[in-house]
């Protein structure tokens, strides 16, 4: 069998989603997402109960990835799951699991770092019109990180620009929960910001040297605006709540937007591409497309569902390590915070 034409097997596990995919060169045959809808009940992701969840559904996410692609297990060439970074309890899960098929299967074991994998979603045949050209600079941006990534190929890879605090998922996530919206609530702000007045209120936006974010200072500021408008009007929220969705939205993306030109313009790079569960926000999608083709600069933008967590991703990022023969050995551990 070719290289082009091998099956990797990819098992997601890092937070709330656990996802099983099966690719074949480059096309994915499944890619099955068992969400833990039970968190929403809490305001945010319990570690303990996505850990048991995962142990729960991982069997069952396999099963239908693998009817759904047509392919028994043993058809498998390599097994490719995410060893980092996430929640240490819920990548222990999808890594012993991993581990016990790469025994079972005598199959090649392929440690994924999750944040590289969203990078790499954009080489799904079908993310995609065109896959980014090399060098290319990438937005990965999620609940848990926003970073600058300057990708030189598949393996290699710098960060140029990182948040020094909180990530711009969390960001949205922790405003809406100010708006009295149930988590997870950056999809809820999208959503309804779309009948907003984006201008209509204004908050402070952090002055942050070179390619680094920081979004606490935003929500901080979102908290006592929000306080102050409300101590004048108890039904304030209630009464301006698409145009504050619009107006904190836009705000994020203003700040996400105005770094992605200057990473362009201090790299000369041509090539842009933005990855991440936040990569859905349609705001985000429509203005870094804009200010960045402005500049002369190809955008890359992959589908929406290589953008939130998922299996896909972690099998094109295993195919890429097998190709450069990057294998693990049983004695790998999953690592909740890993160097990039």
């Amino acid at each position: 069998m070719t290289e082009d034409t091998r099956i990797i097997l990819g098992i997601e596990s890092s937070c709330d989603d656990t996802a099983v995919s099966v690719l074949k060169g480059k096309t994915i045959l499944s890619n099955i997402v068992s969400s833990q809808l039970i968190h929403a009940n809490y305001g945010g992701v319990v570690p303990e109960l996505a850990s048991r969840n995962h142990q729960e559904f991982i069997w069952l996410t396999l099963e239908k990835a693998l009817n759904e692609s047509a392919i028994n297990i043993d058809q498998v060439d390599a097994i490719a799951v995410t060893k980092g970074p996430g929640l240490l309890g819920s990548l222990m899960v999808g890594v012993s699991f991993a581990k016990g098929l790469s025994l079972v299967l005598k199959k090649p074991l392929l440690g994924v770092n999750h944040m590289k994998a969203h990078i790499l979603a954009h080489f799904i045949e079908d993310a995609n019109t065109t896959s980014p050209e090399f060098p290319f600079l990438c937005l990965t941006v999620s609940g848990g990180h926003t970073q600058i990534v300057k990708v030189d190929s598949p393996i290699a890879m710098t960060i140029l620009g990182k948040t020094i605090d909180d990530a711009a998922g969390e960001a949205f996530d922790k405003a809406a929960k100010m708006l009295g919206l149930p988590y997870p609530g950056g999809p809820l702000i999208d959503k309804l910001a779309q009948s907003g007045n984006s201008l209509k209120f204004t908050f402070s936006k952090p002055k942050i040297k070179d390619l680094d974010f920081s979004f606490s200072g935003l929500k901080t500021s979102i908290l006592y605006q929000l306080k102050k408008w409300k101590n004048d009007n108890p039904s304030f929220i209630e009464d301006n709540l698409a145009d504050l969705c619009a107006s904190i939205q836009k705000t994020i993306v203003d700040i996400l937007v105005e770094k992605c030109v200057l990473s362009a313009q201090q790299t000369n790079i041509k090539h842009f591409a933005i990855a991440g569960g936040v990569s859905a926000n349609s705001l985000l999608r429509q203005e870094f497309t804009a200010a960045l083709n402005n500049k002369g600069i190809k955008t890359y933008i992959p589908k929406f569902e290589y953008c939130t967590d998922n299996g896909a991703m972690i099998a094109i990022a295993g195919k890429f390590l097998l190709e450069n023969n990057i294998t693990e050995d049983q004695g790998f551990s999953a690592q909740a915070r890993i160097i990039f």
